[in-house]
């Protein structure tokens, strides 16, 4: 028998079964338990799901045994008799007893595997424990040793995990689709902002121990996200007494932190705080050369745009929270975050028109943009383990709020032929976002198989307060234009049941699993000058929807043992984009007179059929991890550029920009992943991700179908020079790609680190340069019937950063074993 991997799934087991197969049920009275424990060596963390496998020395064909539960228990029963064991577990090396003799109950203690890696002692692989675990339903990266990290932010370190993309605007993307859902420690969270990526910019990525790509999720997470879910753990600490870290950071373009994670732990609690403070400049840029044609005039206009962003943020992120073990075998978490910031964005933007082919005139544009937010997220948690043999009820409950006021004045000038002022406006925009989250999951061992059931409500609403006064040039008085000033309130309910069941036969697993969610999606706009607003918007836009979507969610995952090093995983899923307020909100943003983008009221969600085949071949100093998927989405996202029929005052087209529903988007691609260590003192880490999209969809009789085909692929090197000074090398490169309006070039990046232990390793200093060469920029164009646009974007230049982390009593390895508390995908970081 083969090392087994995850097994729980689905369906239909009524009590009664359930009851009759627990181990115990129907066992002839002479049988025995063998029981121990498995933990990792170096650190003493339990390893769920590692095998003990029991060979019947008298009939080598009879087999049996069991896998570990969560806190890395396992129970198993057999007949007395002789025995050969083993004790297995993926990537660690295997234990044997031979020959064992087993006559009554038997408790085999302790038992600890080392990482299969022969070049390494154990205190390195815990250092730098990079290699990818593959379960049934994800891949686990861990991430805590990247040096890259350091000083950075939980962003910049997504970016450094395979299969995983971040762009020059922060956007997350999933084997290149942009729909991915993100979870903290198996959760929606306030970390993680509300719909948007921004907050992954304020918290640090030495934060991070794992990142779980689940591109096949089981049916236990949320059908949310058609790519699949990143779920980023936070390190949590299980040593006993006080310890902790302290990390500083300075760096160039301006930026400075100080983070402290403090942990105190006992036999009866675990008191946990992280305190972070962070100041950070962030300049920018943008160019763009557009083409306007005079559908009425047959003009054709020239705008050139030079824009100058400079962003300042700062801000303190509080966490603090208690576990309390009720026994030995329970724990209730109750934890309290907070995230304080304001920053302050100044966009210039310097504007040349000609019209065919002369130069008509000269504007600058400066928007100022203050921000001060306010997330606040409350959480309870319960965990109890019933026995020892994996059976389990948690139960989750969770708040999370959100407060954005942002008040933004804009100005535009001509700078040529005169200096007439054009236009300003005062900004006054207010956004409100609260989130609940119940959930309850149980999970019911049946012999070598699992069972598990779970609800969960996610109930989201925002509140976006937004109001325009506009200067009237001939009476320098401000007026509120009513056809944009508005209030509108998105509501997003979600009420999820799941079960799923899984079994192991031989070298077979399987992961079958069921979901049933019903989402309710709910918008409503007061406040507004409806007649003003529909000759902006157009007809047919129903502002005011209350919608509501009822459907089945299945999922299998598959995985067979060629051997130890060896398999092959397959998996079928069915997931939902649900469109978030930022798509469904009606109201043009401001951020140019020209160029607008504007949500869509009547977007719909969309669904899609998701396969997975990959492959997993470990050597002793090589990994290799390879799969090929396709998907198939109706209803499919797609932003798409169209004129408004509208000008400004002095004449220019109005373009914007438009969410929209395509009838599919087919994608398949294939990625390959490669883990070698060929010395002590060198790791190499590369991978290589190809895809191709093809959309089909009409919209306003505008045929939007288009292929797309790129490819995306990083390297990274870690090597030990001497003096013990680490260094290390990402490089990354985004391939061109298209769609039906817009051609994209490809991106290329290179980050540089390097580091050395210092004080009796007790410390760690660290040199990080970010994007070396300057060159992490978006470069597009865009052609429709009625302009073209060549642009340029940069978010962030290089950036470098030096940082200090110093260690309290990290050292010590009194670890409790994992006797209480839960699994890091489920429980808030401690």
């Amino acid at each position: 028998m083969k090392k087994l991997f995850p097994l729980l799934l689905l369906l239909v087991l009524s009590f009664n079964y359930t009851n009759s197969q627990r181990p115990g049920g129907d066992r002839e009275k002479s049988s025995i338990q063998i029981t121990g424990k498995v933990l990792e060596q170096g650190t003493d963390i339990p390893l769920e799901y590692a095998t003990l496998v029991l060979q019947s020395v008298s009939d080598p064909n009879k087999i049996t045994g069991g896998i570990t539960d969560i806190d890395g228990n396992f129970n198993v029963e057999s007949e007395p008799g002789n025995y050969n064991i083993s004790i297995e577990y993926i990537g660690y090396k295997t234990i044997k007893k031979p020959n064992q003799s087993f006559t009554k109950n038997t408790d085999l203690g302790t038992i600890k595997l080392s990482f299969d890696a022969a070049e390494l002692d154990a205190v390195e692989v815990v250092a730098e424990k990079t290699t990818v675990e593959v379960r049934l339903d994800k891949k686990v990266y861990n991430v805590g040793k990247d040096l890259t990290n350091s000083g950075a932010n939980i962003s910049d370190a997504l970016s450094n995990i395979p299969s995983v993309t971040v762009d020059v605007d922060g956007a997350i993307a999933l084997r290149g689709n942009g729909n991915v859902r993100i979870l903290i420690n198996g959760r929606p969270s306030a970390l993680a902002g509300f719909g948007s990526t921004d907050a992954l910019r304020q918290l640090p990525a030495d934060a991070i121990e794992k990142v779980e790509v689940i591109t096949s999720p089981s049916a236990r997470y949320d059908a949310e996200g058609t790519a699949g879910i990143l779920n980023i753990v936070l390190k949590r600490e299980k040593t006993l007494g006080f310890n902790g870290s302290v990390n500083t950071t300075v760096g160039f373009p301006k930026a400075s932190s100080i983070t402290s994670n403090l942990n105190f732990r006992t036999d009866n609690f675990n008191i946990f705080n992280t305190i972070g403070y962070r100041y950070r400049e962030g300049p920018g840029n943008g160019y763009s050369d557009n083409f306007y044609m005079d559908t009425i005039l047959g003009n054709l206009d020239r705008i050139i745009e030079d824009r100058d962003i400079d962003r300042l943020n700062k801000g303190i992120n509080i966490n603090l929270g208690v576990e309390y073990f009720m026994t030995k075998t329970s724990s209730i978490t109750a934890s309290a975050f907070g995230r304080f910031s304001n920053g302050k964005d100044v966009t210039g933007n310097s504007t040349i028109r000609f019209i065919t082919p002369n130069l008509d005139s000269r504007t600058f544009r400066q928007e100022i943009e203050n921000e001060d937010d306010k997330s606040y997220q409350l959480s309870l948690n319960y965990i109890n383990n019933i026995n020892d043999e994996g059976h389990k009820l948690t139960a989750d409950f969770q708040y999370s709020a959100d407060k954005e006021v942002k008040p933004t004045t804009i100005q535009e000038n001509n700078t040529f032929p005169d200096t007439q002022l054009l236009a300003q406006e005062n900004i006054f925009e207010t956004e409100k976002q609260n989130e609940v989250l119940a959930q309850v999951d149980y999970v019911l061992p049946i012999g070598d198989a699992q069972f598990e059931a779970g609800y969960r409500g996610n109930f989201e609403e925002s509140d976006t307060d937004y109001q325009l006064n506009e200067l009237n040039l001939d009476s320098g008085e401000f007026v509120t234009n009513n056809g944009l000033t508005n209030r509108f309130i998105y509501t997003q309910n979600v009420n999820a049941v799941y079960s799923q069941y899984g079994n192991k036969y031989g070298d077979f697993s399987f992961l079958l699993g069921l979901r049933l969610e019903n989402t309710q999606l709910k918008g409503d706009v007061t406040g507004v000058d409806l007649e003003a607003l529909q000759e902006i918007l157009g007809p047919g836009i129903d502002l005011n929807f209350n919608n509501n979507y009822l459907g089945l969610f299945p999922t299998l995952n598959l995985i067979y043992e060629l051997n130890e090093m060896e398999n092959i995983t397959l998996g079928y899923n069915r997931r939902i984009n649900r469109p978030r307020g930022y798509f469904i909100n009606p109201f043009p943003s401001r951020s140019s007179r020209t160029n607008i983008f504007q949500g869509n009221p009547d977007l719909a969600p969309a669904f899609a059929n998701a396969y997975d085949l990959g492959y997993l071949k470990r050597w002793d100093k090589l990994t290799l991890t390879s799969s090929i998927y396709f998907q198939k989405e109706s209803n499919a996202f797609e932003r798409i550029q169209e004129t408004t029929g509208q000008t400004t005052t002095d004449g220019i087209e109005i373009i914007r920009s438009l969410p929209i529903n395509l009838s599919t988007n087919q994608r398949i691609g294939s990625e390959i992943g490669i883990l070698y260590n060929p010395k002590k003192w060198l790791r190499l880490n590369g991978s290589f991700n190809f895809f191709q999209f093809n959309t089909e969809g009409i919209f306003n009789d505008v045929d939007y179908g288009a292929k797309n085909t790129s490819w995306f692929s990083r390297f990274s090197s870690k090597v030990t020079l001497p003096g013990k000074v680490d260094w290390q090398t990402n490089a990354f490169y985004r391939g061109p790609s298209q769609n039906a309006q817009t051609d994209s070039k490809g991106i290329f990046s290179l980050d540089l680190a390097f580091s050395k232990d210092v004080f009796k390793d007790n410390g760690t200093i660290s040199l990080n340069v970010n994007d070396l060469l300057n060159s992490r920029k978006r470069r597009s164009f865009t052609e429709t019937e009625f302009f073209t646009s060549d642009s340029e974007f940069q978010w962030r230049q290089r950036q470098f950063t030096l940082s200090f982390i110093y260690r309290i009593n990290e050292k010590k390895k009194n670890n409790r074993g994992g006797q209480r508390g839960g699994d890091g995908d489920e429980e808030y970081g401690d």
